[in-house]
């Protein structure tokens, strides 16, 4: 991570994450940011810990690639926090990176713990910090979707 700030944690307890130094550049990146990933990125419920649209503890499932160089990413919701799941679409990837302990595998991941979006040429990154691994995709440019999910373990409303 560029600008989220993320520590580990020391004697139990848990580390720190910060998103307000890359939100307060997100004004001027945002602007060279392809149209999907800008949208994405400045959604007010992106960076939101309590809101349902929090990327935070959301956990990297399934993923598919297509012969055109896509790649879709669906990460599952979870049940105490988001009522949705995370679809994105992903066009013209150019670099796909996910590291976990010597695990080639993005569903061994884990909760996401935070993620950036940042300018690159020809399109953007976003890069995903996990538990207990990363996720870097470089792209000409992402669609983000949050679709239904079936809760049954969510608590009841009220």
């Amino acid at each position: 991570m560029r600008y989220v700030e993320l520590t580990d944690g020391e004697d139990g307890y848990p580390g720190f994450i910060d998103p307000r130094p890359y939100l307060d550049r997100l004004p001027a990146l945002a602007a060279e940011l392809p149209p999907g990933a800008r949208a994405f990125a400045i959604d007010p419920g992106h960076y939101d810990f309590g809101g349902k649209r929090c990327v935070k503890d959301l956990r990297p499932e399934r993923v598919r690639r297509s012969g055109d160089g896509d790649v879709e990413i669906r990460f599952r919701h979870n049940c105490f926090k988001h009522d949705e799941d995370l679809l994105v679409r992903y066009q013209g990837v150019s670099r796909f990176q996910s590291d976990v302990l010597g695990v080639c595998d993005p569903a061994s991941l884990g909760d996401v713990i935070l993620d950036e979006i940042l300018p690159h040429p020809g399109g953007c990154t976003h890069e995903l910090a996990c538990r207990p691994g990363t996720l870097v995709v470089a792209c000409r440019d992402l669609e983000a979707e949050w679709v239904p999910a079936d809760c049954p373990d969510a608590p009841p409303a009220g």
